[in-house]
Order: structure tokens, then C-alpha cells, then sequence
């Protein structure tokens, strides 16, 4: 079979791809709005040497995995829970907390996913809190200079929701129905191709050409 009887098949039962693409397509707009928006807040916390050495530049270097560890246990989640008052296990808190140190410019970020944006930017800056509370704890016991300091980059805000994206769905659930339109359009043709119709039909099951047709009369 050739591209253009391919593309002949599409035309004819055109209107089939296109309903079930219509369908998906309104069916994951409508699950998605009906789904409850999570937001993101994002906290970053800078880490800085007190002075520009190479020495004290490469231990903070080496210290950046340990923030990260220190950060991401059950024992910090449990104080940002008693200090927030929230009603979670520390366990379901890191399922929603993510935390990444970046080496090269020195930063921690903290992301805090929840339903609710206003709690999600509490727990972001709580949590931030909790590595600046530990590098002051820590510079109390060296000198001036060989301080290591940690500070909040900006407040945590979470303007949009993060899921669901109601137009990626959307669009995902339209090319899905789409593609299984297609399948089914050809699935249809299938099982019609020993049904002979049209001239082109009896043709292509015999591979004989028609010489002549008798017209139909009333």
C-alpha cells in the first residue's frame, strides 16, 4: 500500500481521529482543574567564606555535601514541624522537601512542595533558617577570619503551581487520542478489506484491473 492510499484511508475517516482527539483532549482539561494545585517555594541559602583564600574557599567547597545531609534528615524536619506547628510526620515533610548544594556558586536551595503556597514559603524559609542557625552555632568556635557564613538570598515565593499543568495535559491528551484514533482507523480498515464497494476495492483484492462496470439502475 502506498503513502497515498495511507493518506486516502486518514481523509475518509478523518472525522474519527479528529472526535477522539476532541474527547481526550477535554477530558484531561477537565481532570486537571479538577486536580488540587501544588506550588513550589524555593529558598537559597548563600555560603560564604569570610575572606577570599583558596584554603578556606576549597574547605567550604568540601562542606557543601555535608549541608545537604545536614539538611535533608528527619531531626531538621522535626524541628521545622514544632517551630511551624504543622500537622505532618517528619517523614511526609522530606516526601515533599527537596534539597540540592551547588559547588561552583556555593548555594543550598531548598524546595518545598505543598498544596498550600503561603505554608510551602514558611516551610522553605524555616528550613533555610535551620542552615544559618547551625553556621552561627559553628563560627562561634574559630577565629574572625576563618568564619564560614550562611544567608538567606531572598524570601521563598511560589507565584504559579507547579501541577497540574492543565495545557501540557491538555495538549498530551489530544495527540493521545490522536494516535489511537489512527490505530483505530486502520483497524477499521483491516476488517473491511475483503468487503469490496467501490471499483478501487474489487482491484485491489483480485490485482486484476476493471475493464468495465454495469451501472446501477432503479
Amino acid at each position: 500500500m502506498s503513502l497515498y492510499e495511507y493518506g486516502r484511508i486518514i481523509l475518509r475517516r478523518g472525522w474519527i481521529v479528529l472526535l477522539l482527539a476532541v474527547l481526550a483532549a477535554a477530558s484531561a482539561f477537565i481532570l486537571s482543574r479538577q486536580i488540587t494545585p501544588t506550588y513550589r517555594a524555593s529558598q537559597v541559602i548563600l555560603i560564604q567564606p569570610a575572606r577570599n583564600d583558596l584554603g578556606l574557599t576549597e574547605a567550604t567547597t568540601r562542606l557543601m555535601n555535608s549541608y545537604q545531609v545536614y539538611l535533608n534528615s528527619s531531626r531538621i524536619a522535626q524541628q521545622v514541624i514544632d517551630g511551624l506547628q504543622l500537622d505532618m510526620t517528619p517523614g511526609d515533610l522530606l516526601g515533599n522537601v527537596t534539597i540540592q548544594s551547588n559547588r561552583d556558586n556555593l548555594t543550598v536551595q531548598i524546595d518545598v512542595d505543598l498544596e498550600d503556597c503561603a505554608i510551602a514559603s514558611r516551610v522553605a524559609s524555616a528550613w533555610g533558617d535551620q542552615l544559618v542557625i547551625y553556621r552561627n552555632t559553628q563560627n562561634q568556635t574559630v577565629r574572625i577570619e576563618d568564619r564560614i557564613d550562611a544567608i538567606s538570598a531572598d524570601n521563598p515565593r511560589c507565584p504559579t503551581s507547579i501541577t497540574p499543568n492543565v495545557t501540557i495535559n491538555a495538549v498530551a491528551g489530544g495527540l493521545l487520542g490522536g494516535l489511537i484514533g489512527v490505530v483505530l482507523v486502520f483497524v477499521l480498515e483491516y476488517l473491511e478489506s475483503s468487503v469490496v464497494r467501490r471499483r478501487d476495492d474489487l482491484e485491489r483484492t483480485v490485482d486484476l484491473p476493471v475493464l468495465a462496470t454495469i451501472p446501477h439502475h432503479e
